[in-house]
């Protein structure tokens, strides 16, 4: 598929794709970013921010919303890099691929590509997030995927089944809890299937990570349901003591990040870390009464997503 060229949110060259069944738009002018997720028409199911939209050339990094390509582990200069100028695209003839490249030189020199892949028939879509060293020095670092959820939704994570003690003898998750985050926290939800948060206006910041195996994180908001999937290697060091997931919300979004395993890269090594997203309009209602109802309700739009 090969998106139009246009104007969006106050930027001239903006990359829109659409299929009968979703809509994405990724600008050009900034980045790389993603800015608009949705179902023909509907609402976007990324935050954008308003006062910073259609700016280019700041002197400070901009958080701007959707969804965006950092790395990690989080650095105040290597993961903060100013991506505020314009970025090349460029279109695989033979998958149909459409990359965004992108390079930048703070805490060592490398080359972020930004791979988005829409499905023609269906609402899917493939990215994928390329890091290469370009530096003359070797880099260890981790691709890490941030989206940023619009507000008022429920975010879903689901947990491996329930073990049997004596027979379950080992642990099969680690969580890492940020400084911040007080896990009383009415947002939260910690349940035998699935952990929920909710974000919610007028409450601090909160932050967990999850060696996540399930694969699939899902985000309902308004009439539509966001599902992200994407993998865990084991065997594999991930960052954060071993968080292939993170989520973080405060009083303005929710965001949902995957990671990839941390990596040390050799001058001209790269490392690749793909999310498949899916955006359903919602027919009937995702129950939170318990987890029974929850996995009941969501289970036949997971089905309908084709991502498991």
């Amino acid at each position: 598929m090969t998106p139009k060229i246009a104007t969006h949110a106050g930027w001239d060259r903006n990359l829109h794709f659409a299929n009968g069944h979703l809509e994405l738009v990724a600008t050009l002018d900034v980045g790389p970013r993603i800015l608009h997720l949705s179902t023909p028409g509907g609402r976007n199911v990324f935050k954008t921010y308003t006062n910073e939209l259609g700016g280019r050339g700041e002197t400070e990094w901009m958080i701007r919303g959707g969804h965006r390509f950092w790395i990690a582990p989080e650095d105040s200069v290597r993961t903060y890099h100013l991506d505020n100028h314009p970025v090349e695209h460029r279109q695989n003839p033979e998958t149909g691929e459409v990359v965004i490249d992108s390079a930048q030189d703070a805490g060592g020199r490398i080359l972020k590509s930004l791979g988005i892949l829409m499905e023609p028939s269906s609402p899917r879509v493939t990215v994928r997030h390329t890091a290469r060293n370009i530096d003359s020095e070797p880099l260890e670092l981790s691709v890490w995927g941030l989206s940023v959820m619009a507000p008022g939704g429920l975010e879903i994570i689901p947990q491996p089944p329930l073990g049997v003690h004596p027979r379950d003898l080992l642990h099969n998750r680690t969580i890492s809890v940020w400084p911040y985050a007080d896990l009383s926290d009415p947002r939260w939800r910690f349940g035998r299937d699935f952990f929920t948060l909710r974000q919610q206006a007028d409450l601090p910041p909160t932050k967990i990570g999850l060696s996540h195996r399930a694969r699939w994180i899902a985000y309902v908001v308004g009439q539509s349901l966001f599902v992200k999937t994407f993998e865990y290697i084991e065997g594999e060091t991930y960052p954060d003591g071993g968080c292939n997931f993170e989520t973080f919300t405060n009083s303005d979004m929710l965001e949902i990040e995957s990671l990839s395993p941390l990596k040390t890269l050799a001058p001209g090594e790269e490392i690749t870390h793909i999310e498949r997203w899916c955006v359903l309009p919602l027919d009937t209602e995702i129950s939170t009464a318990s987890d029974e109802a929850l996995g009941k309700s969501i289970q036949p739009y997971l089905d309908r997503s084709g991502l498991l």
